[in-house]
């Protein structure tokens, strides 16, 4: 009976952190990707629900994020334009991506391969490109936030950030 004691206790200890990790994780759920998407239009995301594809941050505002749509009707979640730039360059789809942009002027998604993006927008992950659907002076296009953000060019290089805000 004594030997049994030990080993009651360490099955006793193991259920226990496995019921908590499992409680954890049915309280968190976050979403990375959605499916069945066939229509390609923009998923309405529950703040603090779902996270971004590329640097795993918890989307928090719908400002600044960004959603891309494969053929197949999947949808990746992003909380900065450029996290989504920087995912693109990954993936084989990306001439047939439907990709949708949170609208700065508009508050509402807008198609993001012609939508216009200021460079000094304030991002979750500092890069600065921010999505309008309203050409303003100085904004740029879709293939230039690629290539600024393939050349690294954005705000998170001190450099650009002096040069752009002065700072």
């Amino acid at each position: 009976m004594k030997k049994l004691i030990p080993i009651v206790m360490i099955f006793i200890v193991i259920a226990i952190v496995i019921t908590i990790f499992l409680s954890m994780s049915n309280q968190k759920k976050m979403v990375v990707i959605h499916t069945g998407n066939n229509a390609k239009v923009p998923v309405d995301i529950t703040l603090n629900h779902f996270q971004d594809t590329q640097c795993g941050m918890t989307i928090t505002s719908k400002e600044n994020s960004a959603q891309v749509i494969s053929p197949e009707g999947k949808t990746w979640f992003f909380d900065d334009v450029g996290c989504m730039v920087l995912w693109l360059e990954k993936i084989d789809f990306k001439e047939q991506a439907v990709i949708w942009v949170y609208s700065h002027d508009t508050n509402k998604y807008i198609d993001g391969k012609n939508a216009w993006y200021s460079r000094i927008a304030k991002t979750p992950m500092s890069y600065g490109f921010g999505a309008y659907e309203a050409k303003q002076e100085g904004f740029i296009d879709f293939n230039q936030v690629i290539l600024y953000m393939q050349r690294g060019e954005n705000l998170t290089d001190p450099y650009v950030k002096q040069k752009l805000l002065g700072k």
